[in-house]
């Protein structure tokens, strides 16, 4: 098993190109799985973790419903925003300046073939982090994500997850609300939930985040929960 896990910081990126890259390298990885079986060889296959920050965007899982997004092109022109239709799970979420994006495009035969196991420590990743800066964040039952205050009216999301996996070959992943301008979800009903809102770390502490000092702790929960290998 290959646990080295090759690390990109990619900055801020566009949508698509960020989407054509990692379509780019979870093909590479199934192809040599692929390979692999046919030839009944035992090459290692690679790993890797992206971070990213997106321009303003919309994106609509293939089990969304289209209906989620509230407003009409022109007007995600007038806020700068875009939409995609993509292939991971989930419903309609968005994507923007200030938010933490990671897709971690691994080979999970390298780990645990467990997609539940995976969901749940990209999870605790972000819970862990949220701990280090005292705030006691949660999971809600039979819903992805990290929120506070789950089953009272005040139950609001700052992390959302949509994964794809093929072979237990892993990409797309979560977005952690650091920075957030959090009135672009005021054009979706986030996730297709309509009974609660989202927030962000900046919010819950009231004051701007240091998004790389954030960053780096999610990485290293990553790298201790997935027992990871950085290179």
């Amino acid at each position: 098993m290959n646990k080295n896990v090759n690390f990109q910081d990619l900055g801020k990126i566009d949508y698509k190109q960020c989407w054509d890259f990692q379509e780019e390298l979870f093909a590479e990885i199934l192809a040599l799985k692929s390979s692999n079986k046919k030839k009944n060889k035992t090459i290692e296959t690679k790993n890797y973790l992206l971070f990213c920050e997106h321009p303003h965007v919309y994106t609509l899982g293939k089990s969304g419903d289209e209906k989620n997004l509230l407003v009409n092109e022109e007007y995600l022109k007038s806020r700068g925003a875009t939409f995609h239709k993509i292939n991971r799970g989930g419903d309609i979420t968005y994507h923007g300046p200030g938010q933490l994006v990671g897709y971690p495009i691994l080979d999970l035969d390298n780990f645990f073939t467990d997609i539940h196991k995976y969901l749940r420590f990209l999870e605790e990743a972000v819970i862990l982090t949220l701990r280090e800066y005292d705030l006691e964040s949660e999971r809600s039952p039979g819903e992805t994500g990290v929120w506070f205050d789950v089953g009272t009216p005040k139950a609001r999301k700052i992390c959302a997850l949509g994964v794809k996996s093929s072979r237990w070959v892993t990409m797309h992943g979560f977005a952690f609300n650091i920075n957030s301008d959090l009135s672009y979800f005021g054009n979706i009903i986030p996730c297709g939930i309509t009974d609660k809102s989202v927030t962000s770390l900046q919010k819950e502490l009231g004051k701007e985040m240091d998004m790389e000092e954030v960053k780096n702790k999610v990485k290293s929960h990553l790298i201790n929960l997935f027992e990871m290998k950085i290179i």
